[in-house]
């Protein structure tokens, strides 16, 4: 795939996009956020993937919105605008595989909402998130933080829009791992490694549970998870996973 702000790289089963501005901060222009777009559209379709990692390199994540290319926006064009953003960020957000963003550096405004819709972050202990939209009368995307850190802490994170370390951010639920800037990569590919052993079909799974009970009461939410168990059961896949677990473990047993 050739790409002028993004670079794609593919190790076996798992897609590294590595935004491609580090002279400007991978701050997100039009062109970067299109090239997202059509990048995780064609590695969705491509069934040689299994997980993707997302990454601004080791000392910058993304500043967010290209300011230069903002100042210029006429009101015209401002709904075009909003909706390839919508597009981009929808497109990883409910991406079927498995999505990790590398944070090495800052992850501000546009770059804090990139990490926050991947599925696991794994922070450097360089990385500084935050939200500094407010301070110019803007507002920042409140949804996809709040479903990670709740709705108290996230209207703290936007609201005062102060940055916050990467040790903050474990403490609070926002990252998943911190390790120090020689190996956050490596820890990135790792989980990536992971992931990509399981099961495709119950990690779309786990995807849209985590989607989708939140919004459900008790009940509702216990009959859709059970009926997804239900359905991946009656898979020869599983059955297969299943036989191959137990053959090991009796392996194990008698050594």
């Amino acid at each position: 795939m050739d790409y002028h702000s993004i670079i794609v790289a593919r190790e076996e089963t798992i897609a590294t996009v590595t935004l491609n501005r580090a002279s400007e901060m991978n701050a997100l222009t039009r062109e970067m956020r299109l090239e997202l777009a059509e990048c995780f559209e064609r590695l969705e379709a491509d069934d040689g993937v299994n997980a993707v990692i997302i990454t601004g390199g080791e000392y910058v994540f993304c500043a967010g919105m290209d300011l230069n290319e903002l100042a210029l926006l006429g009101d015209a064009d401002v709904s075009d605008y909003m909706a390839l953003i919508i597009r981009y960020l929808e497109k990883i957000y409910s991406f079927r595989k498995p999505v990790i963003a590398a944070v090495g550096g800052i992850a501000l405004g546009g770059g804090f909402n990139l990490a926050v819709v991947s599925d696991i972050i794994v922070a450097s202990e360089t990385a500084i998130f935050g939200h500094p939209e407010l301070k110019f009368g803007l507002n920042p995307l409140f949804d996809p933080l709040c479903r990670i850190v709740g709705p108290a802490k996230a209207k703290e994170i936007t609201m005062l829009g102060e940055p916050i370390g990467a040790n903050e951010a474990l403490r609070i639920g926002l990252v998943n791992k911190v390790a120090p800037p020689e190996r956050f990569m490596e820890e990135a590919r790792g989980i990536a490694r992971a992931l990509a052993r399981r099961s495709p079909k119950a990690i779309q799974a786990v995807k849209r549970i985590s989607d989708i009970v939140p919004r459900l009461d008790k009940r509702a939410a216990l009959e859709y998870e059970l009926d997804a168990m239900a359905l991946l059961f009656s898979r020869a896949e599983t059955k297969e996973h299943m036989k191959r677990f137990l053959d090991e473990m009796k392996s194990r047993k008698k050594k």
